[in-house]
């Protein structure tokens, strides 16, 4: 069924029940990032596969908002569905709620599941339909009675992960927990977020790909839990371990009733960016409620020793399988036949070859030239090009190790660039290993170091329309938490202040449209740096080991302190890859990573 067949028969839904306009967002009914196949209804609605993006749907007319990592990618998935691109954040593009509020009449109705709608999206609309006096019909999913193919909600198996991975106990992670709640005045806390449950309770789970998490949600009250999940996942040895720490199980969509009948004197804690507007009506009948983040955010945010030792290795691990490919990449091109398919085909067989490797932590980008710039590119049969002896080639992979997530950017030189190519990666460059060597104090926030990252972008009247970096998890979700490095302030999005522990991802970049586009990307580690008469202060550690591209480098263009740090920088990878490589690897990888040196 075409996109255009796919809106009629919707039309023909919302007119049957008196609805004005329907909304059809990426969520599942946890605000994950990533969703399984039954909850790809927007995906399925509108022919766009981005990872973030909202469907609306009126009488006359069909847009979709997305931003601005997917504004290209849209507007080639869009072509023919008479579904019009709205760019969100660019100037003159009302959201969702403005856009119901000017286009809709006074009294209209709109629909919406509200259980693939959080609550802090739903409040938006809610608040701007008061004054028109506008309806929201919450309980109705249209788009599943059009879908008769859908597929079936997953039901994986849910394993356990050892403390050797995770450093702590269920056990006590929920007694500190529970003095977090004591402390906001909250008697129960309903989780909504997966990898929020999965970090509490010492699982893993894959309802959804590339995040290893089940679906779930979670009570936590002040002396028992309970958890609410789907019938025949856990064994019985996971089922008697939480037994065991006072957590009871009960099914999936008992949530609901369960949250409706707390007692009423008690005040419930739950989290609009996770927790689904209809879970959020429901708690709300009979209760008080405190709405806002979940103190899960933050514990799982900061990572404890076990976690970060983990999370060194498996870096040091998806270094190998990362240059391996680069090294495979740079010496075959032009002298066999290889496609951007074949590139992650090649990157999938390395990283296989890595001990405790389970999954990627997202699909894989490989894009040349053009394809570069757009930011969330994913080749398939139909785009996939032959990579040629020329040009640039950026690649954005991680995978998911026992141990941590991985996430890493480099654009790589196949052959002969031009001056402009090697003018902006060396721009790039600059602006991540300034951020890179930030020492700042403590209090400092993402906000801050922005501009370390943009600053010899910005010098040049350029930019690019994505953060500099974001949270990554501990074998859990490759973007996570609110530490994140961006310059623009939103009164939505709170400012969180760096914390020892806390792991961020370092990637600026610069994209030209129809040309090329290059990333550079670390991970970085937040770490204690040293305590002075003017406070205390922090720094950052990359995680990350893979060589830069010294073929894409202007020279001249680094001071001397950005050589140096790039040297030192390269020093270690060499350090901590070579004992994993062969001897023809560590040949080609010693050359590469060999001190840059002004002559």
């Amino acid at each position: 069924m075409e996109v255009t067949e796919k809106l009629y028969r919707l039309r023909q839904k919302m007119r049957e029940h008196g609805l004005q306009a329907y909304i059809v967002p990426t969520d599942d009914f946890h605000g994950s990032e990533y969703v399984g196949e039954y909850f790809k209804t927007r995906e399925y609605m509108s022919g766009f596969t981005g990872s973030a993006g909202t469907l609306v749907v009126t009488e006359t007319e069909a847009l979709l908002w997305t931003d601005g990592r997917y504004f290209l990618q849209a507007e080639s998935q869009l072509k023919g569905t008479t579904i019009r691109l709205m760019k969100i954040g660019e100037p003159f593009v009302a959201d969702i709620p403005e856009y119901l509020a000017e286009t809709l009449l006074e009294g209209a109705c709109i629909g919406f599941d509200g259980r693939t709608m959080t609550t802090a999206f739903a409040a938006g609309i809610r608040k701007k339909a008061d004054k028109k006096k506008m309806l929201l019909i919450t309980d109705l999913d249209l788009c599943g009675e059009i879908w008769r193919d859908r597929p079936a909600i997953s039901a994986s198996r849910v394993w356990k992960l050892k403390e050797e991975y995770t450093g702590q106990e269920r056990r006590e992670k929920l007694r500190v927990l529970r003095k977090k709640m004591c402390k906001r005045g909250a008697d129960d806390l309903v989780v909504s977020a997966l990898d929020e449950i999965a970090w509490l309770l010492n699982l893993r789970g894959s309802d959804i790909d590339y995040t290893p998490v089940f679906l779930s949600y979670m009570l936590i009250r002040k002396e028992d839990a309970v958890l609410f999940i789907q019938e025949g996942v856990l064994s019985e040895e996971i089922q008697s371990e939480l037994f065991r720490d006072n957590i009871r199980t009960a099914g999936y969509d008992d949530v609901y009733a369960w949250t409706e009948e707390i007692p009423e004197k008690e005040t419930i804690w739950m989290d609009d960016r996770s927790a689904n507007y209809r879970l959020v009506l429901a708690a709300g009948k009979r209760h008080e409620l405190i709405i806002g983040e979940s103190p899960l955010q933050a514990m799982k945010g900061i990572k404890n020793s076990t976690e970060i030792r983990g999370m060194k290795e498996v870096n040091v691990r998806d270094g190998v399988a990362v240059t391996r490919l680069m090294r495979w990449l740079k010496t075959r091109v032009g002298k066999e036949k290889i496609t951007e398919l074949d590139v992650a085909h090649k990157l999938e067989e390395y990283h296989r070859q890595m001990e405790g490797y389970l999954e990627e932590s997202f699909a894989p980008i490989i894009a040349y030239a053009e394809h570069g710039a757009i930011i969330h590119y994913e080749a398939d049969e139909k785009t996939n090009k032959q990579i040629e002896p020329h040009g640039l080639c950026l690649t954005d992979t991680g995978a998911q190790y026992m141990g941590g997530t991985t996430d890493v950017s480099r654009t790589m030189v196949m052959g002969e660039i031009t001056p402009e190519e090697k003018r902006l990666f060396t721009l790039v460059l600059k602006g991540h290993l300034r951020l890179s060597t930030a020492r700042f104090k403590y209090g400092v926030s993402g906000e801050n170091l922005d501009c370390l990252a943009r600053g010899p972008l910005w010098a040049e009247g350029l930019d690019y329309n994505h953060g500099t970096g974001h949270g990554v998890g501990s074998l859990l979700g490759v973007h996570e938490g609110n530490q994140r490095i961006h310059w623009k302030i939103r009164k939505s999005v709170s400012t969180v202040p760096f914390e020892a522990g806390m792991v961020v991802t370092n990637e600026p970049g610069v994209y030209l449209e129809g040309k090329f586009g290059i990333r550079h990307e670390n991970m970085l580690l937040c770490c204690e740096d040293k305590q002075t008469a003017y406070g205390r202060f922090l720094r950052f550690e990359n995680l990350t080991m893979v060589p830069f591209d010294r073929d894409g480098i202007a020279l001249e263009l680094l001071t001397e302190e950005e050589r140096e740090t790039l040297n030192a920088y390269h020093a270690t990878v060499y350090e901590k890859l070579s004992p994993w490589l062969t001897e023809e690897e560590n040949e080609w990888l010693r050359e590469a990573t060999k001190p840059l040196v002004r002559k």
